[in-house]
């Protein structure tokens, strides 16, 4: 084991490597596809030389569409959209979106457009329920204009090569549209078209988007956890006119790692009663139930204003001893690692079985972790929402 984590971190310090090279080079560079993989989350979000980086240690005003945009003054940043689908013939489709960015340096290291000191990392993965498919791909690039980034002009948007989130500023709101494209090495295509409509305002996680996940760490988060989706999946041997629900979450941090723990558990759920509920745990080496443990549950009524969070009526927080997370069923990969692909969420006197609608989601690209599409049943066995599940740190 100690020698997959040497190999791994060879592998960060070759992707950093080859980010800070040829910084002068007239062209831009990216790529596409595997060319790194095996890191694990804790690698890349650890607390090692952060102290040259802002950090996220105290409650701060949010700003829209400010902060919709990348905050480079932090060590480490993403942003998570995810969206459970089906088609006119009910076929049930994942689908998730991640755009990485982590900081080589705080500050630009130049005035030209190759010195912006930032590392970008795209995930996108479609999962084909009825065929039990899960197809992933990874890009990644140094920040520049032309590679990757964040900007404003014309609306917010994020991006990596052509793949990309990017507000329709003739609508309302901050509705946006997902593209994105993945030709494979074996002529497979696939590809994703969404337009995405906030139905529901910005949800600031935690102490009103203060996330705290140690005395000393934490991270800046929000949420849009209602969104009406539709558009065009393509998969390899078929396309199809699909509409859904999504979820977008931002979160942005120095150290959000704290000593002592491995990875998270992480869950973001719509119920067919109109409530949203994140909830994660910091899965402690020790074995012992981590006291920054926390999550949210969002009423269907609560609507206004534009941005909410704990304290607003139709908000609740969730501490440690407000609910509990049990893993039912463990999955085992190829490389021998044990996935727990169900659970049972307690909130009070309430329980849900979340379960993976198929087990191998695993996201086997530069950083290993398992995210997918997930089922919600109550204690009756009634299914009552859908979602997706994080799973971050297994070895």
């Amino acid at each position: 084991m100690q020698w997959c984590d040497q190999r791994r971190a060879l592998r960060l310090a070759g992707f950093v490597l080859w980010m800070l090279s040829g910084c002068g080079a007239d062209q831009p560079e990216s790529v596409t596809g595997g060319g790194l993989s095996g890191l694990r989350v804790s690698t890349v979000l650890g607390a090692a030389n952060d102290a040259e980086y802002l950090r996220a240690d105290q409650p701060r005003t949010f700003s829209f569409p400010q902060d919709h945009l990348a905050h480079p003054g932090f060590r480490s940043e993403w942003w998570y959209f995810t969206a459970w689908l089906t088609d006119a013939e009910g076929y049930e489709y994942g689908m998730q979106f991640t755009l990485f960015r982590q900081a080589l340096t705080s500050h630009p290291v130049g005035e030209g457009p190759w010195q912006t000191g930032q590392a970008y990392l795209g995930h996108f993965a479609i999962t084909d329920v009825a065929s039990a498919s899960h197809h992933a791909a990874q890009r990644f690039a140094r920040g520049h204009p032309q590679l990757a980034g964040s900007q404003l002009e014309g609306g917010w948007s994020v991006y990596i090569d052509d793949w990309s989130l990017r507000q329709q500023p003739a609508e309302a709101d901050f509705n946006f549209q997902l593209n994105a494209q993945q030709h494979e090495a074996n002529g497979d295509r696939f590809a994703a078209r969404l337009n995405v409509m906030q139905v529901q305002p910005i949800v600031l996680q935690g102490e009103r988007g203060l996330s705290r996940k140690s005395a000393e760490s934490g991270s800046y988060y929000y949420s849009m956890p209602r969104l009406e989706v539709s558009g065009r999946l393509s998969l390899p041997d078929r396309s199809v006119t699909v509409t859904g629900s999504g979820w977008l979450d931002r979160e942005w941090s120095t150290s959000l790692l704290p000593q002592g723990v491995a990875g998270w558990d992480w869950f973001a759920l719509q119920l067919a009663d109109g409530r949203s509920v994140m909830a994660f745990q910091l899965r402690r080496r020790d074995g012992r139930r981590d006291g920054f443990d926390h999550g949210l549950v969002v009423s269907p009524g609560a609507r206004a204003p534009s941005v909410i969070g704990a304290g607003d009526p139709g908000v609740d927080l969730l501490r440690p001893e407000d609910y509990r997370l049990q893993a039912q069923r463990w999955w085992q990969d190829q490389q021998g690692v044990r996935w727990p692909v169900s659970w049972i969420l307690s909130i009070g006197d309430e329980r849900f079985e979340v379960e993976a609608l198929i087990d191998d989601q695993v996201m086997d690209t530069a950083i290993i972790y398992w995210e997918g599409i997930v089922g919600v049943r109550d204690e009756a066995g009634n299914d009552v929402g859908r979602g997706y599940m994080e799973l971050t740190g297994y070895q």
